[in-house]
């Protein structure tokens, strides 16, 4: 089934810099071949529920096997029939507000 989510993958206690650790998530993400965009705060990825599940966990997984304390937010829009909600929601908005893409 087709799931869109919005995941936040946050190192804690390593320190104030958290990019480099944060970018060996975002690697696993990256290389997983899904569907997905990489914004400040938050990660989309869309694809089919147990293959982004998966990734989600290996993104996890890749700093906490390492000692780290890994903090996860997600949020999951599970649609039944629909694809490419990822561009077509922001899609639907923008062509209200008269912008085409």
């Amino acid at each position: 089934m087709n799931t869109l989510i919005a995941v936040s993958i946050t190192p804690i206690g390593i320190g104030d810099e958290l990019a480099p650790a944060v970018a060996e998530a975002v690697k696993v993400i990256r290389e997983s071949g899904l569907q997905h965009r990489i914004y400040a705060m938050f990660t989309e990825i869309e694809g089919p529920w147990d293959e982004v599940m998966q990734v989600v966990k290996e993104a996890t997984f890749v700093l906490a096997k390492k000692g780290i304390r890994t903090e996860v937010m997600l949020k999951a829009d599970v649609r039944p029939g629909f694809t490419n909600m990822m561009t077509a929601k922001v899609d639907k908005i923008n062509k209200l507000l008269g912008e085409e893409n």
